[in-house]
């Protein structure tokens, strides 16, 4: 028996999370499987419950009531019974955001860490897990035993290759694609279990069962100093003191010897061993252990050397910068930053939308507006100042797109928080249709349509859900679009076959939708084909921003979300095409994204986040991935020919993109 806060206790009132009679209800669920052997619906109670102990990443103070009562019940299940439940309860006690342990609870949260010891091994001995589930249930068991790299379970997800990994010296972001691959042989050595004999844990515990149930030759003749390293640590019991890439090795042998299939047990092993090597940071250039870089601030967490050693994993080389030199990590030149003149001297103004806009004669002009400071248009080629800022805008301006209308004429359409929507002459600068406020909301986005016909259509949407199809000439709605109304966060043309154009759109909801413009009833779908729902949930993709994506097939589209994920699709169809950007958290928040095509046919993709400093470089055909890191806060994204061009929270700059 554990020390429990008892369920009539009036303290209960004071937890927030779950109630002590949720608690008695799934109690009497899981009761009545372990005498029955039925389950009669507690695994659906607990699910819905963890969705309270762990909510948004933030454990309640209730869970440290709560789990001795539930941990208690599960112990008595049958062993293929609580599986899921002890990889729950994993999540729970490594989630990064847990309120200390109330005092008058710790006791009896700490006999529950104890008792899911044993149960959870329990478990993963008798049962024959799926190998990634197993691992899963691994990791829970060497965080209920007190280890911290039990809180690796939040960042080797199950069927994704990728890794992303924090460097313990800079605390830079570091992503590689492509890190669980299956090594048949072993890349680098074993690590190092030296001292091992003073970290011996005191007292009984649960795991010489688990060291006799690992069997040096599971992976193979090359591969048993790995799993005598893990018999080590199984024999000592996991001492809280034990080095991160010792412990990953028994994390990786118990998925060897228990995961099911036995064939998928024994690769997903061998991706895991992969854990106890090296990677690189790409910013400051160090080498750190992985198991280091899986965990917040580990503790004595020391540089491998001074330079990455063979067994390194490689992180993505991204631009350093030096004043306004850029170099890549490897020191190779990356090229200059152009700084744009200041629209007033002086000031800090930042710019929140830009356009790119060619204008006769074959000049490029960067169009940028932001809080108060006009519309403004740069000379591309050397930053010059030249036309702005133009007044009329009183509210802040969001959005901008340039539209070309033949006979040498371009106009820039502005659009402003109060609904305002500005036409300017590109080349003389002057105003076609002063801004004026209107009800339909906040201009969210801007693009320019082309129909198959030759019109040319500027399409605005708001906060309020309005999508208006206008005379670029005027301004005036020709047409409208959206049906359900739904508020619109952000827009984006796609040209297809035939000379006409899509309108892909993000409501706030997270929901893309895609219309034809051609047709008069917003209704008729038209030419759109809309994205697949199926392929959108099961990535588990809330998408809050889209752009279009030229390649030499065609145009593509592409859609972020909050977490920094990126997926690109085919609008002909609405299904995904490669496998995208995984999720950042170096890249996550509001997204900013932009794409185009380089004159050598290859297609890139810029992505970050709102007011982040960084940014993912991806080249789409070739997988190539960089990672860029600013000292500015970015705020919009563009390409103007090879060049980069960056809005920030104090102003605008280009930046080559390299050749190579």
């Amino acid at each position: 028996m554990i020390a429990k806060l008892p369920l009539n206790s009036p303290r209960w009132r004071d937890l927030e999370g779950v109630s002590a009679e949720e608690v008695r209800l799934l109690l009497a669920h899981m009761s009545s499987t372990a005498h029955a052997g039925t389950d009669v619906g507690w695994k659906q109670t607990w699910e819905a419950m963890t969705e309270d102990l762990l909510a948004d990443g933030t454990v309640s103070d209730s869970a440290y009531a709560a789990l001795p009562h539930l941990v208690e019940a599960a112990a008595a299940l049958p062993p293929e019974e609580s599986v899921d439940f002890w990889v729950d309860l994993g999540y729970i006690v490594t989630a990064e955001d847990r309120p200390a342990v109330p005092a008058d609870l710790d006791a009896g949260f700490g006999g529950a860490l104890r008792l899911a010891e044993r149960a959870a091994l329990r478990s993963l001995l008798t049962v024959g897990a799926p190998a990634r589930v197993c691992g899963q249930l691994a990791l829970s068991c060497v965080a209920f035993a007190g280890h911290h790299i039990g809180a690796a379970l939040w960042d080797v997800e199950p069927g994704e290759s990728y890794l992303q990994l924090v460097c313990p010296g800079c605390e830079h972001d570091t992503e590689i694609l492509t890190f669980f691959v299956d090594p048949v042989h072993p890349t680098f050595a074993a690590p190092e279990l030296t001292d091992l004999e003073h970290l011996v844990r005191e007292g009984r515990h649960p795991w010489g069962e688990v060291a006799d149930a690992l069997r040096a030759d599971a992976l193979g003749e090359e591969w048993e100093p790995f799993l005598r390293v893990a018999q080590d640590v199984a024999a000592a019991g996991v001492p809280a003191g034990t080095p991160g890439p010792a412990v990953l090795c028994l994390v990786a042998g118990l998925v060897a010897a228990k995961g099911t299939p036995h064939w998928a047990g024994t690769e997903r092993a061998r991706q895991l061993a992969l854990l106890t090597g090296h990677f690189r940071c790409w910013n400051c250039e160090q080498s750190w252990t992985v198991a280091d870089g899986l965990v917040e601030g580990p503790e004595g967490a020391r540089p491998h050397t001074a330079g990455a050693p063979a067994e390194a994993a490689e992180a993505p080389a991204g631009p350093r910068q030096d004043g306004n030199a850029l170099d890549t990590a490897d020191g190779a030149p990356w090229g200059r930053r152009t700084a744009f003149a200041e629209a007033v001297p002086g000031a800090s103004g930042g710019v929140d939308a830009l356009a790119v806009v060619s204008v006769p004669g074959g000049a490029t002009l960067i169009a940028g507006a932001g809080d108060g400071g006009g519309v403004c248009l740069w000379d591309a080629a050397d930053g010059r100042l030249v036309h702005g800022p133009l007044p009329g805008h009183a509210d802040r301006v969001r959005a901008l797109t340039a539209l070309p209308l033949g006979d040498d004429r371009v106009l820039l359409a502005s659009g402003g928080d109060s609904g305002s929507i500005g036409l300017w002459d590109a080349v003389t600068g002057r105003p076609v249709l002063e801004p004026a406020a209107n009800w339909l909301g906040e201009v969210t986005g801007m693009c320019r349509v082309s129909l198959a016909d030759g019109r040319t259509r500027l399409v605005t949407a708001t906060s309020r859900g309005a999508v208006r199809l206008r005379d670029p000439a005027t301004g005036e709605s020709v047409g409208r679009l959206n049906p359900s109304g739904r508020p619109i966060g952000s827009i984006t043309a796609v040209p297809v076959s035939g000379g006409g154009t899509l309108v892909a759109a993000v409501d706030t909801q997270g929901g893309v939708h895609l219309w034809d413009p051609a047709v008069d009833d917003p209704w008729d779908a038209g030419a759109a084909v809309q994205l697949k729902d199926r392929a959108l949930s099961d990535a588990g993709h809330r998408v809050a921003a889209v752009v279009a994506v030229p390649t030499v097939d065609g145009t593509l589209l592409a859609t972020s979300d909050a977490r920094g994920a990126v997926m690109v699709w085919d609008p002909a169809t609405g299904t995904p095409v490669g496998e995208g950007l995984p999720p950042s958290t170096g890249t996550a928040g509001p997204p900013v994204m932009a794409a185009t095509m380089l004159h050598d046919g290859r297609t890139v993709l810029l992505s970050g986040s709102r007011h982040g400093h960084g940014l993912r470089v991806w080249e789409a055909t070739t997988g190539t991935v960089r990672q860029t890191l600013l000292d500015v806060a970015v705020t919009c994204l563009a390409f103007a020919g090879p060049d980069v061009v960056v809005g920030h929270d104090s102003g605008v700059f280009t930046m080559p993109f390299p050749s190579g």
